[in-house]
């Protein structure tokens, strides 16, 4: 991969964003595919998926997340996409439920899991992950072939990284999601950027994620310093700080990709991502 090539890493639903709170965050299963559609017409490389329940609600059944990564599969470059799932601790902390999704097999199988190394506090809520949750999770995403996207939100996860490396839970390629703006974690600074990076295996494939108002800056500092970008209204709902635009993943997309033209980072291929991750 050229060194000026970039990744975007789009994570286009979450499981906190409601209707009420934008109009554009798409939750059922045809809304979630038509939204990657759109983005993968772009040349989004990688898509962080959350399935929804029926009545709206974030779901940990493997079944919808399953469906959803058969029908990307099938879409103009879903088949060469990297398709990522959660494992998120925020409404369930049980290994087993959280588990399930890696179970998925054949056309439903996921390249990716979400690992989130470390306990943590959002605004309203708790992302709980025990020591014993975590390496159980590495150990089965390691048993069943599937990358995990380490997801670093302090100092200790970037260093806990390196543990579970030299304990056999994790092997390269190694691929870091670092994420800037929240309350209770790294803000958008360089210098907590570096001190997040400083840790991490000299080799490891980086993307930086903002929360709320700190994606843009956030995605900007991605792409002067690392491999790429997380963005999507997972994590930012609002095209402008003062919060009058709501956005969509599309143009949260077509943003990054015009600071980026301006930068002289062309876009990675998926094929080359997907080589870089070892899938």
């Amino acid at each position: 991969m050229d060194k000026r090539e970039y990744i975007i890493n789009l994570a286009c639903t979450g499981l906190v964003p409601t209707k009420a709170m934008n109009p554009h965050i798409p939750l059922t299963h045809h809304e979630i595919v038509d939204d990657v559609a759109r983005c993968l017409e772009l040349g989004v490389q990688m898509v962080h998926l959350h399935a929804r329940s029926e009545d709206g609600g974030h779901t940990g059944d493997p079944e919808p997340y399953g469906r959803l990564i058969e029908a990307i599969r099938q879409l103009p470059g879903g088949k060469n996409a990297v398709l990522c799932v959660t494992t998120s601790g925020r409404q369930d902390v049980s290994f087993e439920s959280r588990a399930r999704v890696l179970d998925l097999d054949g056309q439903m199988k996921p390249d990716m899991a979400s690992l989130t190394l470390g306990s943590l506090n959002f605004l309203q809520q708790a992302s709980i992950n025990a020591p014993k949750t975590i390496r159980s999770l590495a150990q089965r995403m390691l048993e069943r072939g599937i990358r995990p996207e380490l997801e670093v939100f302090d100092l200790g996860m970037a260093n806990f990284i390196r543990v579970l490396a030299k304990e056999g839970l994790l092997e390269p390629p190694f691929y870091a999601n670092l994420f800037l703006g929240n309350i209770a974690g790294a803000q958008v600074e360089d210098l907590h950027l570096a001190a997040l990076r400083s840790p991490l295996p000299p080799d490891a494939v980086v993307s930086v994620a903002g929360i709320g108002r700190g994606q843009l800056p956030a995605n900007m500092l991605g792409l002067l310093f690392t491999d790429g970008v997380r963005i999507g209204l997972e994590d930012n709902l609002w095209l402008d700080s003062a919060r009058t635009k709501p956005a969509t993943n599309l143009t949260l997309t077509q943003r990054i990709q015009r600071i980026a033209d301006e930068l002289e980072r062309p876009l990675a291929s998926r094929s080359t991502v997907r080589a870089m991750l070892g899938l």
